[in-house]
């Protein structure tokens, strides 16, 4: 089970209606601690509200948007080494 994630870049993608409370999903990779000596590299998307992520949320898609598309393209880019750059952000989840 999760305890730490450490990212290490990010892109934050706008969510749109009816989402509220200036929302955006965050898109991320980084090292995600799964136990004790057990350091995994992964990819993530969270929700953020407010400039804050809300570990407890997960991402939803709303129909008639093109939310899902700008995600995995943001993942696209990630992947690809495009982003900002996370150095020293320290999320629990």
């Amino acid at each position: 089970m999760a305890k730490v994630y450490y990212p290490t870049h990010y892109i934050d993608v706008p969510a749109s209606p009816p989402h509220e409370g200036n929302p955006a999903y965050r898109v991320s990779k980084g090292i995600e601690h799964w136990g004790p000596g057990n350091p995994q590299h992964v990819y993530k998307v969270q929700m953020v509200y407010n400039g804050e992520v809300s570990g407890r949320r997960s991402p939803s898609y709303p129909e008639g948007t093109n939310d899902a598309e700008r995600v995995a393209q943001a993942m696209a880019d990630i992947k690809a080494g495009k982003g900002l750059s996370a150095r020293g952000m320290i999320l629990p989840v």
